[in-house]
């Protein structure tokens, strides 16, 4: 019984050591850092391009409320005044 657990704590202890030796050689990989830095600039350009994307989607926002909302109601009020002069004259009579 005492040379199993004895078994036991060397296979553990061994287990450990190589778990400890392939994550440190993993995390010594010259793969791993080029992943990381990869994946760093992929973020920074990313946010970058999120960042612009927010500054265009507000310009092009504020130019179609300045510019294209007025249009649209004053083609609007033009509509309508139109449809109450052919009304009023459907009703005088003077339609042709």
């Amino acid at each position: 019984m005492a040379s199993q657990g004895k078994k036991r704590v060397s296979a553990t202890s061994n287990e450990q050591s190589i778990i400890s030796r392939v994550s440190r050689s993993v995390s010594q990989s010259p793969i791993l850092h080029q992943t990381q830095r990869v994946a760093s600039d992929a973020a920074f350009v990313s946010k970058k391009l999120l960042r612009s994307t927010g500054r265009a989607a507000w310009i092009a926002g504020t130019t179609f409320l300045i510019l294209v909302v007025p249009l649209i109601i004053e083609m609007d009020r033009e509509q309508q005044f139109s449809d109450l002069e052919l009304q009023q004259a459907s009703l005088l009579g003077t339609a042709k």
